[in-house]
């Protein structure tokens, strides 16, 4: 279970929280530079990509930010449905570098910026909307996922116009040209 005692033990800061994003940048940068893929770790690395990017679209077409607790579709199997789905675009990315460099950096970078990140993000909720996150976070793990106890068909519905508003086909841009980019390294046109 992820506690507060890992995030002091961590030293993390809210400023390094609030960094996540251009520290990805940083980390996708350096893990191009390093990047040696093959025909193998590439295809095998892009369907891992390609599935982390299913469940993110599919999360993005539920959530609806601070409008309400969304807990249907994949919210139902865990709280943190986007990250889950950016562990796995990262892992497959990693493999498909076919350095163990970038999987080093991508364990750190994780266990550094997404462990305060979904902690904190988690208290917010739970200020939030304090008496429907207490029974949900009983319900739901926080990260790893499980098959659900029972899938509410309420209100909650998947939808493009979600996805669109939650800008996941700016994130799906970012996967396109970063396979893109490793099929130029492994092809090795233009000296990249």
């Amino acid at each position: 279970m992820i506690d507060s005692s890992c995030d002091r033990l961590l030293g993390v800061s809210g400023s390094l929280v609030r960094a996540r994003v251009p520290l990805g940048w940083a980390l996708g940068l350096a893990a191009l530079l390093l990047a040696r893929p093959t025909p193998v770790t590439l295809a095998a690395g892009l369907l891992v990509a390609a599935v982390g990017e299913v469940v993110r679209v599919w999360a993005a077409g539920y959530l609806t930010k601070w409008k309400g607790l969304t807990r249907g579709g994949p919210y139902a199997w865990t709280r943190n449905p986007l990250y889950l789905g950016s562990v796995i675009v990262g892992i497959g990315f990693a493999l498909a570098t076919a350095r163990w460099e970038v999987g080093a950096l991508l364990a750190v970078f994780l266990l550094v910026v997404y462990v305060p990140v979904i902690r904190t993000e988690a208290g917010r909720l739970a200020e939030a909307y304090p008496e429907t996150y207490a029974a949900y976070a009983k319900e739901v793990p926080l990260f790893w996922p499980r098959l659900p106890k029972r899938v509410d068909a309420g209100a909650e519905r998947f939808s493009w116009q979600r996805v669109l508003e939650n800008k996941e086909h700016v994130t799906l841009l970012g996967w396109l040209a970063t396979a893109f980019l490793l099929w130029l390294k492994m092809s090795g046109w233009g000296g990249y």
